[in-house]
């Protein structure tokens, strides 16, 4: 059964960022609905008010899914805070979803603070929240950050530069998305129970990734018993760096589920 895939990014990062991610998995996966959505203060919802708190997310994005006509369950491969916003939504209503990909996640209790935001990065994200600093500057900033192929990347940066510019993120937007990212507590266990000893939540992560500690992931796979795959060489957005890579990872771990 082709149940719909929700894809989720990160802290003030819009479906758009997914580029030609997005477009590749619908290839690999035929028949497939999938939804690109954006968290309120994102994107087209950029002039919403973010939600303070991670679980006021799964509210606004389980409403948007239903004014959309998309019926659960779902599947969602999520980014980041959308990562957080995916576990939150398998506590709070586990029967809306089939199972998740969690990808660069980092959640509490799992991991230190310095694990989950590595200290190196302190200074750059700072000059991203800067009301002072040009949109090519910002998204110079964030390849870097999130990219160990920025160098081949490049081309991205004007994509990037006219999203931002196009629909910026508020400020205050980006301040309460941080706040319910650092708020965040996740629960202890795994919130989807495996079915048939098959688990249903399957982490994906960037061995160098320099903006989270691949650490974090590690603990969380310890912690739910669930399958963890790590990439030798990508930065943390996984899906630019090697998309046919995270696409074959959820592949083989379908074709595994029952």
């Amino acid at each position: 059964m082709h149940h719909p895939w929700i894809l989720l990014r990160g802290l003030t990062r819009e479906a758009a960022h997914w580029g030609a991610f997005a477009e590749a998995f619908r290839h690999a996966l035929p028949g497939a609905h999938v939804v690109v959505q954006d968290l309120p203060g994102n994107g087209l919802l950029h002039r919403a008010v973010s939600p303070a708190t991670v679980r006021g997310m799964v509210d606004a994005c389980r409403a948007q899914l239903a004014a959309q006509g998309v019926r659960p369950p779902f599947r969602v491969l999520a980014m980041s805070l959308g990562a957080m916003v995916a576990t939150e939504w398998a506590r709070v209503a586990p029967e809306e979803l089939v199972g998740c990909v969690l990808i660069n996640t980092s959640l509490r209790p799992f991991s230190p603070f310095y694990q989950r935001l590595r200290p190196a990065s302190y200074l750059q994200v700072l000059r991203c929240a800067t009301p002072w600093s040009s949109p090519l500057t910002i998204e110079q900033t964030v390849l870097r950050m999130t990219s160990n192929l920025a160098h081949a990347r490049g081309a991205v940066v004007d994509d990037w530069v006219a999203l931002r510019r196009q629909r910026p993120v508020s400020a205050s937007n980006a301040l309460r998305q941080l706040v319910a990212a650092a708020r965040y507590t996740a629960p202890v266990a795994t919130p989807l129970v495996p079915v048939s000893d098959s688990p249903r939540i399957l982490l994906l992560a960037s061995q160098n990734d320099r903006l989270v500690s691949c650490q974090c992931s590690q603990a969380i796979a310890r912690a739910w018993g669930v399958p963890l795959r790590m990439h030798p060489s990508a930065g943390h957005d996984l899906p630019l760096d090697d998309a046919q890579w995270v696409i074959g990872q959820v592949r083989s771990w379908m074709e595994g589920s029952p």
